[in-house]
């Protein structure tokens, strides 16, 4: 039987190769000669075709997800008495619906702002997700957030004001990271709908039938543009897809019975390092210094208040 500390040990490396997969996203984004609902649906169509077969397998068709990240709203404070007049299933499918629509918002973006601006703008803008998340449960809950949370988002913020490349929208780099913006702005949305309403949901099902939603919606955008796909596009795209999607989340999934979501979550967070580092590589897409700097003070705005979390238990016993 595996000892403790090895299986400390494959947790932390499942996390970290899930926030390597996830800063692989915008560099494929590079790489795939098509558009971004192309890119998006196809995407979304390989992670279907990865993540159904794991849900044929017994450990996985009943499991819910017990270690889901909860929200720090209190439930009974949000408003939705229209919907719980519903029946509990279409409650489910109207929530997943919605999550798979914001998805899909959160892709298309993303790759458009990868196309105009690059991978470093792209994963940087993104980040702004934790800030929304904040500003979002600011919302909901009347007031109800904690000091770290504003600190992390006045440092997120920051970050985003020093980085930006100019404040004229005609600049194509500016509107690039405006669309990564948007993009984190639809994750956060998202995440707010899953950990609120999804979370104690089978989180393999869930994700396949977001991007189940997520391949039906974009398939008439991408339908004409498929066969002028190259065989090189697709085999990235097939990596995106079964990879940096299906593989990563059940890599997420596996690393949270060893460690606790905000551990994971410090660990995530360092996506745009490995983003950017691989564009510097692979691209010669050297970061400017404002962007360095810009970049430097939002990760460390979300390593610092996650750190403070999980620094004195971050092990699941």
């Amino acid at each position: 039987m595996p000892s403790h500390s090895s299986q400390l040990g494959a947790s932390m490396l499942a996390i970290h190769l899930v926030a390597f997969l996830f800063g692989m996203t915008g560099i494929l984004g590079s790489l795939i000669e098509a558009d971004p609902n192309t890119i998006t649906f196809g995407r979304a169509a390989f992670a279907v075709l990865s993540l159904s077969p794991l849900l044929l397998l017994p450990a996985l068709q009943s499991s819910r997800q017990s270690s889901a990240p909860q929200s720090s709203l209190p439930e009974e404070q949000v408003d939705d008495s229209h919907w719980s007049r519903l029946p509990a299933r279409l409650q489910l499918i109207g929530y997943t619906g919605l999550s798979g629509l914001l998805l899909a918002v959160h892709w298309v973006t993303f790759f458009m702002s990868v196309k105009i601006a690059g991978v470093a703008l792209a994963t940087l803008g993104f980040s702004s997700f934790a800030a929304f998340i904040t500003a979002i449960e600011w919302v909901i809950a009347r007031g109800q957030i904690s000091r770290a949370d504003w600190l992390r988002t006045l440092g997120v913020t920051s970050g985003l004001v020093l980085m930006t490349p100019s404040f004229n929208l005609a600049d194509e780099n500016t509107y690039g990271f405006l669309l990564g913006l948007a993009s984190g702005l639809s994750f956060a949305a998202m995440a707010v709908v899953n950990s609120r309403k999804l979370a104690g949901q089978n989180p393999i099902r869930i994700a396949r039938n977001q991007n189940l939603i997520v391949a039906l919606l974009l398939l008439p955008l991408a339908l004409t543009h498929l066969p002028r796909i190259s065989v090189v596009s697709w085999m990235w795209l097939a990596v995106l897809g079964i990879l940096c999607t299906g593989l990563s989340h059940s890599l997420f999934v596996y690393s949270l019975k060893r460690l606790r979501v905000s551990m994971a979550g410090l660990v995530v967070a360092l996506e745009p390092v490995y983003a950017i580092a691989v564009a510097w590589m692979l691209f010669a897409q050297v970061p400017q210094a404002r962007t360095l700097l810009g970049g430097l003070l939002i990760v460390g705005s979300i390593l610092g208040v996650r750190a403070a979390t999980a620094s004195r238990d971050h092990i699941r016993k």
